[in-house]
């Protein structure tokens, strides 16, 4: 029996100027659902953040040598705020991470996590020493660690997934930090786990077996191919000697040098400890040149997101071929984002959750980088929401279910090294209520796009309701002023037994 859809949701996002471009006309899209061809469900821990103590100095910013700044400390832990809880925690931060509905937060690290000893940051917060960040410059009090970690993963209702040092690190670090956060009683670290005042073992599920460990040019410890395998392989023994339960991440490809030798490296990985991993990681950031060209920058870089999840993914296939092996191994893109602090973030962001939605067969968890630029933050004002907060919030909110499959023939454009980028950039999720929810980005910058959205499964009933996240200039800061203009527009559509008709906006002449 096909099944009726009760509703039909949009999540649109679209620019809306700031680009002086020839308005043009295009030919009418259509977009084609069909929610008995399910690809997979979606995990929802593909919405998670990332967190570490990234230390920066003004020269870093392009602002005076005095100017100092650190992603954790004094922003997210500031127990001198009077917005911090009882544990030092910021609940502005901590109230939007529940808003969004975090479901993880791996932690502490990052490139931070490869010169860090977990043991500095437990036990009484005065007795801790303050050690040299040897990643990123600058002190770290530990004034943030395990048990910390844990308090705030517990506030926001998020699972914690840690990383060992597998690169200044020693493999006995990584099985002790496994005793004090899992093991019942009656060993070392866990009798020290509860003499710190928490009895009860944490049961930390999920553990990445080093970050970034291909890292050649930033990455302390790095190690080729062969020594990480050799590494993560005895670290998963002896990890898993102390909690047989545990899932881990082996660290898969970061470092896309010219001579793309990171192919190399995840096969290796994967045929060398294939048998040990649960999931692979990929970190990957927006990758699509000045933003200044906006088609290269959006075609470009979205090309690039999604073609690496597909090719690792057809890795994974390979390599469970090749090594008869019968556990699945997933795709945990554990690092991702874009870093302008305009519209032009906003795009790549909901491209790259769309990415997530379309190989939900593989992509089972995913880290935004981080936690805290899900949030911006006035000087004079402190923070509110962007259209970041938004969009990952249409996401994080609504699209759990099943990723159902999505045809779509529109105009396309090309770049210098891509042809047949289609301008709108469409997934879509039927929810178990029987709602769908069909997430389009419009990539054109001068041209709305009349839709034709059909059901090859059931009709639509009532009338569809629209979220537009949109901006007049996709270059203006955000500003704490404008929050109000940040939230999504809502709006309603007809529907018409299996099909309905929308006109994704075009983009504005610039004023």
């Amino acid at each position: 029996m096909k099944p009726t859809i009760l509703a039909c949701c949009f999540i649109a996002i679209f620019p809306l100027g700031g680009f002086a471009q020839t308005q043009t006309q295009t030919r009418t899209a259509t977009i084609k659902i069909d929610v008995d061809r399910v690809i997979s469900d979606i995990d929802p821990n593909i919405y998670g953040v990332f967190m570490e103590p990234i230390h920066f100095n003004g020269r870093r910013m392009g602002l005076p040598d005095s100017v100092e700044f650190n992603t954790l400390y004094g922003t997210l832990y500031d127990p001198k705020s009077p917005l911090a809880d009882a544990n030092g925690f910021r609940k502005d931060y901590i109230d939007a991470m529940r808003e969004l509905k975090i479901t993880n937060m791996r932690w502490p690290g990052g490139n931070f996590l490869m010169g860090y000893d977990w043991k500095d940051g437990i036990g009484p917060k005065d007795q801790r020493p303050t050690r040299i960040n040897l990643a990123w410059s600058g002190p770290e009090t530990n004034q943030v660690g395990t048990d910390e970690w844990m308090a705030l993963n517990k506030s926001i209702g998020s699972e914690n997934i840690v990383c060992v040092n597998l690169g200044l690190g020693s493999i006995l670090d990584a099985a002790y930090w496994v005793e004090y956060c899992n093991y019942n009683k009656g060993t070392w670290y866990s009798d020290l786990r509860a003499k710190y005042g928490h009895r009860d073992p944490y049961k930390v599920k999920i553990w990445d077996l080093g970050n970034e460990v291909d890292g050649l040019p930033w990455e302390l410890g790095h190690k080729n191919a062969e020594d990480y395998v050799e590494t993560a392989r005895e670290a998963a023994k002896a990890m898993r000697s102390v909690d047989p339960a545990i899932k881990l991440v082996g660290s898969g490809s970061s470092y896309y040098e010219p001579t793309n030798k990171w192919f190399d490296w995840n096969r290796k990985v994967l045929e060398g400890i294939g048998d040990k991993i649960d999931y692979l990681s990929i970190h990957r950031y927006w990758e699509g040149g000045p933003p200044d060209n906006y088609y290269h920058y959006m075609g470009d870089g979205a090309m690039d997101f999604d073609g690496k999840i597909s090719l690792v993914a057809d890795q994974i296939r390979q390599a469970r071929e090749k090594m008869s092996l019968k556990k699945p191994i997933y795709l945990s893109v554990d690092e991702w984002g874009a870093f302008a602090r305009n519209f032009m973030s906003v795009l790549p962001v909901a491209e790259c959750l769309n990415s997530f939605i379309r190989h939900a067969d593989v992509v089972k968890m995913a880290n935004f980088t981080m936690l805290t630029s899900l949030l911006s933050n006035d000087p004079k004002n402190g923070t509110f929401k962007s259209p970041v907060f938004h969009t990952f919030k249409l996401f994080s909110n609504n699209c759990l279910g099943s990723s159902v499959d999505t045809y779509v023939a529109c105009d396309t454009f090309g770049t210098e090294k891509y042809r047949g980028i289609p301008y709108l950039d469409v997934t879509a999720v039927y929810a178990p209520a029987g709602v769908v929810y069909i997430n389009v980005i419009n990539r054109h910058q001068s041209a709305s796009i009349a839709t034709e959205i059909i059901t090859a499964s059931g009709e639509f009933t009532g009338k569809a309701e629209v979220s537009l996240i949109n901006s007049d200039d996709l270059k203006a800061p955000f500003s704490y002023d404008r929050r109000s203009q940040y939230q999504p527009v809502p709006a309603s559509v007809t529907t018409n037994g299996r099909q309905l008709q929308y006109a994704f906006p075009r983009t504005h002449s610039p004023r």
